[in-house]
């Protein structure tokens, strides 16, 4: 009996059985293990949007961001002030200038002898103007004898007046003695009037501070700044670009020789959407990153200003939208941003380098 029992095997149809009771058993565990891995996926998407949310609610929406930013300065133009040939040019493209150093020399033979000119015509001036000062002497030197003649012809008509009462002298000498008094009259007045004449030629004046001296000392000084202006200096330290001087070549005031890029002196223009400037004010601080230096690199500054429109509104060629097939597009509008000039000098930029810029709005 017992051998029986130890050689039994199961038949066909309990192994069946069998089968589809561990079949349920695993498909029952998988169906579990499936709601778990789903009840966790929803967790942590849940969870991930509540963080997100928070993020975006405690920090991310008080910063406004965009990648459309570039470096800007103010770029020094170096024209020539004065006309004539070019004698040296210290200083080529990519040179770096301190302001007040020598960019170009310009042949000052000319301006010398304007200022040599203008140095003889206000000595010959200086002449002229004293002489005015002698002829009003002169003049009120005149007025006093003119006045003595006519006294002297007074008195004579006088005495020659009783003596033709009484009969003593002719009618003709009478007549005679009457026209040398008005003479002398009519050369007094004249007299006075050339005094007057000469008087207001010097009235509330020196020699040195008449108007004639000083119109020729304005030339002497005139023509030693135009000799100055032969030696043209950076008018501050920067970058030189766009070098046109070339020696030998002549000039003309007025003409572009080259530029000079304060480099230390740079900034951002930022050039944000429309929809994002709602809560930007001037003053607010910016974070800025430069393909130049990568992310690793941070530049600090502040916003200085918003432009006074959109870009496409001072385009060469304005957008015309009163058109029956118009389509809204999303306008920028520049922000000006400033930098700190420390982080400029550890790392320079150069004028036209894209940067990314994001502004906190939460500072007042």
């Amino acid at each position: 009996m017992s051998s029986a029992a130890q050689s039994y095997e199961p038949s066909l149809l309990e192994r069946g059985v069998t089968a589809a009771r561990e079949n349920k058993t695993r498909k029952t565990g998988a169906n579990a293990m499936r709601k778990r891995l789903l009840l966790g996926l929803t967790a942590g998407v849940v969870l991930a949007g509540a963080a997100y949310g928070a993020y975006w609610s405690l920090s991310s929406s008080h910063y406004v961001t965009t990648d459309n930013a570039y470096v800007g300065a103010s770029v020094a133009q170096i024209n020539s002030q004065v006309s004539g040939p070019i004698l040296r040019v210290a200083v080529d493209d990519t040179r770096m200038v301190h302001k007040g150093d020598v960019l170009v020399e310009i042949d000052p033979a000319d301006a010398k002898l304007t200022l040599a000119r203008a140095e003889a015509d206000y000595r010959h001036t200086l002449q002229r103007v004293s002489q005015y000062y002698a002829q009003r002497s002169a003049a009120a030197a005149t007025v006093m004898a003119r006045q003595s003649d006519v006294s002297r012809t007074a008195d004579d008509y006088a005495r020659r007046q009783n003596l033709a009462a009484s009969g003593a002298i002719s009618r003709e000498q009478l007549s005679t003695a009457r026209t040398a008094a008005v003479a002398a009259s009519a050369n007094l007045t004249a007299a006075r009037e050339q005094l007057q004449s000469q008087a207001e030629l010097v009235r509330g004046f020196d020699v040195a501070n008449h108007p004639e001296t000083l119109l020729a000392q304005a030339a002497i000084d005139k023509a030693k700044l135009d000799l100055s202006r032969t030696v043209i200096r950076a008018p501050v330290d920067g970058i030189v670009s766009q070098r046109k001087a070339q020696i030998g070549q002549s000039v003309a005031p007025g003409q572009s020789l080259m530029t000079v890029t304060p480099v230390a002196q740079a900034y951002v223009d930022a050039n944000f959407k429309e929809g994002q400037l709602g809560q930007v004010k001037m003053g607010q601080p910016v974070t800025l990153t430069s393909d130049l230096y990568g992310s690793h690199v941070e530049f600090h500054g502040h916003v200085a200003g918003l432009g006074g429109g959109t870009g496409s509104a001072f385009a060469v060629i304005p957008a015309q939208n009163a058109t029956g097939n118009w389509i809204k597009v999303v306008q920028r509008v520049p922000v000006r941003v400033t930098l700190d000039p420390k982080e400029l000098a550890a790392h320079p930029l150069r004028v036209g380098l894209s940067m990314n810029a994001s502004i906190d709005t939460r500072a007042e």
